[in-house]
């Protein structure tokens, strides 16, 4: 790539956390970046009385751009608008969504003064990549600023069918925003079509063969585009950090006991408390199973000034002192449940350790999660994926056991089945999952996308 690559998210992963970051986001774009070098540009999770420009800090082939966002802005672009109303419409829990004017207001202005601080940092042939919900309205921000740069936007999570997204006061306004980048990809053709049919419905605009929208005179390409992984270098660490001091202490704990693990961030999409009540089905169903099957939830705290995110981790904390008060014995816990962080690598050594990956999302834009564990199988014995129906990973990694995460006996029956199943059928689904897996890496989707960017430009 000729071009060099600009990468605007809301959140920066500072340089030294990024082979941390957890999040599927921060990964993705740590990984692309390390891959092609160029500047990521975003918020660097502070506040101050005051919002200040941007701080520049060069690691490798990476410049990282910094800005310090004020409490004004935090609490109406991020607390509020992003999260308050895009993030649970657009995850179809729009019954906990709360609208206000200002905060909408908020949004608007952080993202102009965020395209105003981005521009004196641009090269004249520079190729923008704006990332996730919170930027809807960045590229319609920096043609207003005197940018004609091509500016691609990516969403990491659902789009929500028209009725649903509707139900956004300012829902009209913000397609015609998101309409200004020249190419908007998403995640599954369940996303792109929940978009072009409010395009051709609502907007209205038009949507041809190719993929190209037209509305009120601009046109972009629309496309899916499934963000992927790197399989290999997950499985070399999943090896490497077999030996540190929290794999082998789980190890140890565990005995001759089969683990079950789930990673998240504390959030009400994840379908947290549906898991730990099919978790208990489980025991409840199969007595034979008590004290030879340990589940460990890790759910580190997210958006704790939240209150729908506090109530989630005061009713998980409250089910599985319940659960476990149920069926403890003396030398064994159920659930193991964490509200912690542990380092990335350190995660994939835990995932080849686990029996069942349970990833059981109510809805989810792809969920890296599913990927990482299969990938860190070991593939003379791996692990079987549980696997909700409403994540994006499930059009890929249809050799999971597919579940709906609202049917608990449904859950309850793929974890036994999972626990039980035999070996040449694990490595079967093992085997075809890492195919996919494979022809769908990181690499395609970086590839992929900026290759459509670039033609828009030539265009």
């Amino acid at each position: 790539m000729n071009s060099r690559l600009i990468v605007v998210s809301n959140r920066v992963a500072p340089p030294q956390e990024g082979r941390s970051a957890a999040g599927g986001l921060a990964v993705g774009v740590f990984d692309a970046l390390r891959e092609t070098g160029g500047l990521w540009f975003g918020w660097n999770g502070d506040t101050a009385p005051e919002a200040k420009a941007a701080k520049l800090e060069a690691r490798g082939n990476i410049t990282y751009a910094t800005v310090t966002l004020s409490r004004k802005d935090y609490d109406q672009y991020y607390r509020g608008f992003s999260n308050a109303i895009l993030w649970p419409t657009f995850h179809y829990r729009n019954d906990l969504a709360r609208y206000d004017r200002q905060e909408y207001a908020g949004y608007l202005r952080v993202n102009d003064w965020l395209a105003r601080q981005l521009i004196p940092l641009l090269q004249p042939d520079d190729l923008i990549w704006v990332h996730d919900y919170h930027l809807i309205p960045f590229a319609a921000a920096l043609r207003n600023a005197g940018s004609r740069h091509p500016v691609g936007f990516f969403l990491h999570i659902p789009f929500p069918m028209p009725e649903i997204l509707r139900t956004i006061p300012p829902h009209a306004a913000l397609i015609e925003a998101l309409c200004q980048y020249d190419v908007v990809g998403f995640q599954t053709r369940t996303d792109l079509q929940a978009f072009t049919d409010y395009i051709t419905r609502y907007a209205p605009g038009t949507v041809d063969r190719n993929g190209v929208v037209r509305l009120h005179g601009h046109a972009l390409k629309a496309a899916v585009y499934p963000i992927g992984i790197y399989p290999d270098a997950i499985a070399n660490a999943a090896q490497r950090y077999s030996h540190r001091r929290p794999v082998t202490s789980l190890r140890v704990y565990l005995q001759h006991r089969k683990l079950i693990i789930s990673v998240d961030r504390l959030d009400y999409s994840k379908g947290l408390i549906e898991r730990f009540l099919a978790f208990e089905r489980l025991l409840q169903n199969a007595p034979e199973l008590h004290g030879k099957v340990t589940f460990v939830q890790i759910a580190p705290p997210t958006r704790t000034d939240v209150q729908a995110y506090q109530r989630i981790r005061g009713a998980l904390e409250g089910e599985a002192g319940r659960i476990n008060g149920r069926f403890a014995q003396l030398d064994w816990t159920p659930i193991r449940y964490l509200n912690r962080k542990y380092e990335r690598n350190v995660l994939m050594a835990l995932f080849r350790a686990a029996h069942v990956g349970y990833v059981t999302p109510l809805r989810d834009g792809m969920n890296l999660v599913a990927k990482e564990y299969v990938a860190a199988q070991a593939p003379h014995d791996p692990g079987v994926l549980v696997l909700s129906q409403f994540s994006g990973a499930a059009d890929e990694l249809t050799d999971a056991l597919l579940v709906n995460p609202f049917d608990s006996a449904q859950m309850a029956e793929a974890l036994q089945a999972a626990l039980s199943m035999p070996l040449e059928q694990r490595q079967a689904r093992h085997c075809a999952m890492m195919r996919a897996l494979h022809s769908k890496n990181l690499s395609v989707w970086l590839n992929a996308f900026l290759r459509d960017l670039q033609r828009t430009a030539a265009h």
